[in-house]
């Protein structure tokens, strides 16, 4: 719960030296999207484990690389709003970063999503973007208006910079996936002719309707592997699916996988299956599929839950099908956005589904053009399938990347060939059992 608290940065990884991009570009810019609340991470921590329950909200305020505006907006004089016109003099901590650029250039535009809650929709007037790399990996360049971004996903756009090099242009972010109560986030695309104090001439873009699914489906279902890429395995070893639902447990409001609600033990799981200290977590496999007969639409006939903290183990260079399957809410009719991340490996994204995910399905999947992701998004009443090779020895955290759900217990954990793991710094094992088998000195 401490990333809107600031808890986040980028990382930018450089090509082998020899090694050119795909694709040509005269310059770059960083932008790093988050959002903020005016409570603190702990407060909302104590809220979401409260009984009765209290939900953190929509945020106040969307930020461009940690700057954003509260209680006035920059685009004031050209929409509708009950905010004043953000007046700026220049070196103020929440006046907007600018992006300077040349006229007829293009420029690459690495975009990351750290924020807690929101999904987002990003756009810059007049211009297109060609999105070229989706976490990490090329896609095949496709060219949009607009794009939606989920909570952990990082993209690379084009920018060609061939509009009127006599006006400056905005970039805008807005919130998608929920009912918006959040002003958008914006900052200026400033052509270098000009002073980058002169506003637009035009209303920022206006962010799509939140709840415009299929639009979002249309974007996610356009992004397919760059030829070339390494293809998926033709066939899995193992399926486990993974049903989201909302529940009760003991009285509390939680999320739960399979109908377990992942509660982190106290010892280190590296540290407690690779010296088989079976009493520091749940050694009962967690259950590796749901009631065929549940309903996805409907509201679960029997909100209980349990608490849990089993691990899903695989074998070294297992192939792995994970289907993610989404449900409607606790009480009343609704299903969320759901992104889902993946530690330490990127896997291949095999398709998406609408309603329950049936036998005969997967022969819908993509297994010539699957784009490999390390975050995949499930839609509201719906399943998203994906493919991974267990070939990286640890343990991995895969989870709903909105912090307040994984807080929630959102979430699972995979182990894979833990025994090849060497060396463990002792700093990682110095809690609960792990840390008492360090103080006699065994490792």
């Amino acid at each position: 719960m401490q990333r809107a608290a600031g808890l986040y940065g980028s990382l930018i990884v450089d090509l082998p030296k020899g090694q050119n991009e795909p694709f040509h570009y005269d310059g770059e810019f960083n932008l790093l999207l988050s959002d903020l609340w005016q409570t603190s991470s702990h407060e909302q921590e104590v809220g979401l484990s409260s009984k009765p329950f209290k939900w953190i909200g929509e945020p106040q305020t969307l930020l461009i690389n940690g700057r954003g505006q509260f209680n006035c907006s920059l685009a004031a004089k050209f929409i509708n709003t009950t905010l004043p016109q953000c007046n700026f003099k220049g070196g103020e901590e929440c006046s907007p970063q600018i992006l300077h650029v040349e006229p007829n250039k293009t420029y690459r535009i690495r975009i990351a999503s750290t924020t807690s809650l929101a999904s987002l929709n990003l756009a810059i007037s007049n211009h297109k973007l060609v999105v070229v790399e989706a976490d990490g990996n090329y896609v095949t360049p496709f060219a949009v208006d607009d794009m939606d971004i989920y909570s952990g996903e990082t993209y690379s756009v084009l920018l060609t910079t061939d509009q009127d090099p006599k006006k400056n242009y905005w970039l805008s972010i807005g919130v998608r996936g929920r009912k918006p109560n959040t002003p958008q986030g914006l900052t200026i695309l400033n052509y270098k002719a000009i002073s980058a104090s002169v506003f637009p001439t035009s209303p920022p873009p206006i962010t799509p309707l939140w709840n415009d699914f299929e639009r979002s489906k249309a974007f996610t279902k356009k992004i397919i592997a760059k030829m070339g890429t390494p293809q998926p395995p033709k066939f899995s070893h193992r399926r486990i699916l993974l049903l989201n639902t909302q529940n009760k447990v003991d009285g509390f409001t939680k999320w739960a996988i399979n109908n377990v609600s992942l509660t982190l033990p106290p010892t280190p799981y590296l540290g407690s299956i690779k010296f088989k200290l079976n009493n520091a977590f749940d050694t009962k496999p967690p259950p590796e599929n749901f009631q065929q007969q549940y309903d996805v639409f409907n509201p679960p006939v029997n909100p209980n839950a349990t608490i849990g903290n089993g691990v899903y183990m695989f074998q070294l260079n297992e192939v792995i099908d994970v289907i993610l399957q989404n449900a409607n809410q606790l009480t009343g009719n609704g299903s969320e956005i759901h992104p889902w991340h993946l530690h330490g490996h990127d896997f291949w994204v095999l398709g998406y589904g609408d309603g329950k995910f049936k036998l005969g399905d997967e022969k819908k999947f993509n297994l010539t053009h699957a784009p490999l992701r390390n975050t995949a998004v499930i839609f509201p009443y719906g399943w998203t399938a994906l493919r991974f090779k267990a070939d990286n020895p640890g343990v991995w955290a895969f989870h709903c990347h909105i912090e307040p759900h994984l807080h929630m217990g959102m979430g699972v954990i995979f182990a894979e060939a833990v025994q090849k793991v060497k060396k463990i710094p002792s700093e990682a094992l110095t809690c609960g059992l792990t840390g008492k088998f360090l103080n006699k000195g065994h490792y």
